[in-house]
């Protein structure tokens, strides 16, 4: 049976005063008188709102907690994107909490859900792959708890965010695949509904089209960011020999290493036959034969500007719902190298 959970609205509704009252009573800022913040903190009390952590989070100021929701963290991007979290937290006096949801949305539904959102003072929050309305975290924002969307972040939910610079990174990307000789490209993406998804998508087009080059959807291929999904793809791109691409732009290095692994299977040379480029710079890129052509994402810095942006909120009292959007860099190996050096 699912739970309902205690929210500001209910206390609120109970205490007929407004949602926003109620959002200052509990976070004790100055313009709220002590009469009704007590009121708000007794009602609070008596609904059992935030359970488990309700008698002392309700009469503190500050838990110097902040929340991380990520999709893995044995992932270099993601781990990298901690670092950066990190440093910022700790050096403002801040812990952090990772909540890791394996990228499901049922678990990352889950942990929203049984949040106790008085142990933590904000949250940062990199979104599951599936197909998902996000109401969970609206819920979060709708109560004014401070929330800061990155590198995957929801389309249509109005929220400070940081992410890379996705559509710049995937027209450097094509346009490096067109001067390097290769004109039938191929994009291996991920879920339609991320925004990273549709903003690399753009770029590939957009740049396909700007030099006069074909744009067919059987060379568009829509799947999660695993390697294996990388593999399974470009096996799908070579079924038939006449609609074959000879270059693939791949939405992150997994899925380039994927390909590269699936190209090899098949007795195609990388480079030489069919450029591969990702997009990440994770180390395997350096490592794997031949070394991957990518762009790289500046993790640890979009790490850094989400903790700034949080504690800003924090301590301000104040969302404000901007977009940062960091630069990536093009960086050239050996497997789009299509003449013999």
């Amino acid at each position: 049976m699912n739970r309902r959970y205690i929210t500001i609205k209910d206390i609120a509704k109970n205490l007929d005063i407004s949602v926003a009252t109620v959002s200052r009573a509990l976070r004790d800022t100055y313009d709220v008188s002590q009469h009704t913040r007590k009121k708000v903190l007794d009602m609070a009390l008596e609904l059992n709102y935030k359970p488990n952590f309700n008698a002392t989070g309700l009469v503190k100021k500050s838990t110097r907690n902040i929340g991380i929701i990520i999709p893995a963290i044995t992932n270099y991007y993601f781990s990298t994107v901690i670092t950066g979290i990190q440093e910022i937290a700790h050096a403002q006096g801040y812990n952090i909490i990772l909540y890791i949801t394996n990228d499901c949305p049922i678990t990352e539904t889950k942990i929203i859900n049984e949040l106790s959102w008085s142990s933590l003072d904000g949250l940062l929050a990199c979104v599951s792959t599936t197909k998902n309305a996000y109401s969970h975290f609206k819920t979060l924002i709708d109560e004014q708890f401070p929330v800061v969307f990155f590198d995957r972040v929801p389309t249509y939910i109005l929220a400070p965010k940081v992410m890379q610079d996705d559509y710049n990174g995937a027209c450097q990307a094509v346009a490096h695949l067109i001067e390097a000789g290769y004109k039938r490209i191929a994009h291996i993406t991920g879920p339609r509904e991320l925004s990273l998804t549709s903003n690399r998508l753009k770029g590939y087009i957009d740049t396909l089209q700007k030099h006069h080059l074909p744009i067919l959807d059987e060379l568009i291929i829509h799947s999660s960011f695993s390697q294996k999904s990388g593999e399974l793809d470009t096996c799908q791109l070579f079924e038939n020999q006449e609609t074959r691409p000879d270059a693939i732009f791949c939405v992150n290095d997994r899925k380039a290493v994927g390909a590269i692994i699936a190209l090899k299977k098949m007795h195609i040379q990388v480079g030489l036959e069919v450029g591969i480029i990702g997009f990440t710079n994770d180390p395997i890129s350096e490592i794997i034969s031949p070394s991957l052509t990518t762009v790289a994402e500046p993790a640890l810095e979009i790490g850094r500007q989400s903790c700034t942006l949080l504690l800003k909120q924090i301590k301000t009292y104040k969302i404000q719902y901007q977009e940062i959007i960091l630069s990536g860099e093009l960086i050239i190996r050996a497997s789009t190298q299509k003449q013999v050096p």
